[in-house]
């Protein structure tokens, strides 16, 4: 059995994100902690610039998946923390560069906090992701 999107006739239908996903029981999962637009050095990146907060963010949510042996089409679910009144559009720009016709896109769940654990963080991205290992013939 494969990983379904579920997007049922009769409801919205948008490009960023899939209404519900149906993962088979001998998935594996990969989880990815928060990830904000910090750079292998631990630098903050795009300081007051959501577009490049949010890039990297995804940039390092996508190393990783690598690391866990999975990739960004793996994704089934997306949370996504927006610090404040950060524009919610800039960010969902940014994703859809990144997913970037990919298929039909993960679950999204967006948030709004006070803040995050840096003032200057704008946004906080954390994911699930589910690989169906197919076993040999």
């Amino acid at each position: 059995m494969l990983i379904e999107r579920l997007n049922p006739a009769g409801m919205h239908s948008n490009p960023v994100y899939s209404q519900g996903i149906s993962v088979p029981a001998s998935a594996r999962h990969i989880y990815v902690g928060g990830q904000n637009g910090v750079d292998a050095e631990g630098r903050m990146v795009g300081k007051s610039d959501l577009a490049a907060q949010t890039a990297q963010a995804l940039a390092n949510l996508a190393a990783v998946l690598a690391a866990g042996g999975a990739k960004p089409d793996d994704l089934i679910s997306l949370t996504v923390n927006l610090a404040g009144d950060a524009d919610l559009r800039t960010a969902f720009g940014a994703w859809a560069a990144f997913w970037n016709g990919r298929g039909a896109p993960p679950v999204v769940k967006v948030v709004r906090v006070a803040g995050l654990a840096n003032p200057d963080f704008l946004i906080e991205i954390e994911g699930i992701a589910a690989i169906v290992e197919h076993e040999a013939a």
